[in-house]
């Protein structure tokens, strides 16, 4: 049975959005091992967590893997292959035409790249949109002069050890020391002595995996470079302040647009720290079926980190957005097994974008709310120096908690002919919608 409900905001600054519930809110478990051992994520606990696989190998889908939670099976082809086809040919239109068609039709990019790109077309559409493809150009050689440095062995030992975690489902990366993995090592090994101020993070594995997917290792580093230093700036830093920030400014979107839920999860002490790890600097690689995780990664690509906002909201949205099922969840570990076990209708490619597309947030409420998480972090900072000064942070963090405006604005139109800002700085960091709590919640009784 579906219930329809919708609440609007009293104060003019509020926020609107209508929720049509899910018909099926059963927990659907998935299968997420991704190896041989039982592997419990790069944060102290995956999100989706981990538990024994009954997916043994099959034949390849059409994304290349024999099995675990990441296999597609073919029923689950959507498009006609004549549509496919014309989409196929705008592209190609448009790829050839690109900077005309990002100074003066990037709405139309915007709209396309929320469609989908062709699977034919997703590696140079992507290499396009990140501005990758130009620092290629730029960079001749740049790479391979890297790729031949020995790199830290700090890094190095924690890169081997981890490369056999990424998607050993996949026929690229199913064979140890096989070329898949040799691929990742390589572009991982780079990219730390590219940045060397913030080295190697866990994280980035998987990134990078998705990329060597889709493109040759050259190719797949220039796009870290540009994900990792203009999309991700400061997630892999030490001490991970971007990332906390983001969390907050996450919390604090969750106070205007599902103050229930938002209540439900300061009451249960539920930081966001517990969910935006994997959510936000994996981009959802490690929590989304693989449809759904090329999808995303197409918005984020044009739009920038805001589509990973959007995202996570419909999260709480169909999760916890309910009173019904904010009872069933009485306490942390209640809290966070929901959020591991989030139905398949949620996680679903057309449902996922075309909910975070309803949602009536714009870019200048993240804005907003990230320019007071700063004030209220940098007023923290202030007064602890001012009681403690030895026990000052002396971690330059210019780059990570970067103006507001700068934050949420799309990525991909800064790369454009004379307006390419980005250069390579190996030595740098590179439920019902109220804003108020007097709105009575809905009535799930039936």
């Amino acid at each position: 049975m579906t219930e329809a409900s919708s609440m609007s905001a009293t104060n003019s600054g509020s926020v609107e959005v209508t929720m049509n519930d899910i018909e099926d809110d059963k927990f659907e478990v998935a299968s997420t091992v991704d190896s041989d051992e039982d592997y419990n994520s790069v944060y102290n606990g995956s999100i989706r967590g981990s538990v024994s696989s009954l997916n043994g190998p099959r034949p390849p889908d059409r994304y290349g893997f024999t099995g675990g939670k990441q296999y597609t099976e073919e029923n689950n082809i959507s498009l006609p292959v004549d549509v496919l086809r014309k989409r196929e040919l705008k592209w190609l239109e448009m790829l050839d035409n690109w900077d005309p068609w990002m100074n003066k039709r990037f709405r139309k990019v915007k709209q396309r790249c929320r469609k989908g790109i062709p699977p034919a077309l997703r590696a140079r559409a992507w290499q396009y949109l990140s501005g990758s493809k130009a620092l290629m150009e730029k960079y001749k050689g740049k790479f391979d002069e890297i790729d031949a440095m020995p790199g830290n062995p700090r890094w190095v030992d924690e890169i081997e050890r981890d490369i056999h975690r990424q998607f050993p489902w996949h026929e690229m990366f199913a064979e140890r020391g096989g070329y898949g993995q040799q691929d990742l090592y390589r572009v991982l090994k780079a990219y730390s002595i590219h940045n060397p101020k913030d080295g190697y993070c866990q994280a980035q594995a998987p990134i990078a995996a998705v990329l060597l997917m889709h493109m040759p290792v050259e190719q797949a580093f220039w796009m870290m470079v540009s994900i990792c230093d203009k999309y991700l700036v400061g997630y892999f830093s030490p001490g991970l302040e971007a990332i906390q920030v983001d969390g907050d400014v996450l919390f604090g979107l969750l106070r205007r647009v599902l103050p229930y839920t938002y209540k439900h999860l300061k009451k249960w002490k539920v930081d966001p720290m517990l969910y935006t790890t994997e959510w936000f600097m994996c981009v959802y690689v490690r929590t989304l079926p693989w449809g759904s995780v090329l999808r995303v990664m197409d918005m984020f690509l044009c739009e920038g980190v805001k589509v990973l906002f959007r995202i996570a909201l419909v999260f709480f949205r169909y999760t916890l957005g309910r009173a019904d099922q904010l009872a069933r969840c009485q306490g942390l570990y209640e809290t966070m097994d929901r959020l591991r076990n989030m139905s398949d209708r949620i996680l679903e490619e057309e449902f996922l974008v075309r909910e975070s597309l309803k949602l009536r947030i714009a870019e200048k409420d993240m804005e907003r709310e990230h320019a007071i998480q700063l004030s209220k972090r940098r007023a923290k900072r202030s007064k602890s120096e001012d009681n403690s000064p030895s026990s000052i942070d002396t971690h330059d963090t210019s780059m990570p908690l970067a103006d507001s405006k700068q934050r949420f604005r799309n990525r991909s139109r800064e790369f454009l002919g004379e307006n390419r800002s980005f250069e390579y700085l190996p030595e740098s960091k590179s439920q019902e919608v109220s804003a108020t709590n007097d709105v009575a919640m809905p009535d799930v009784s039936s």
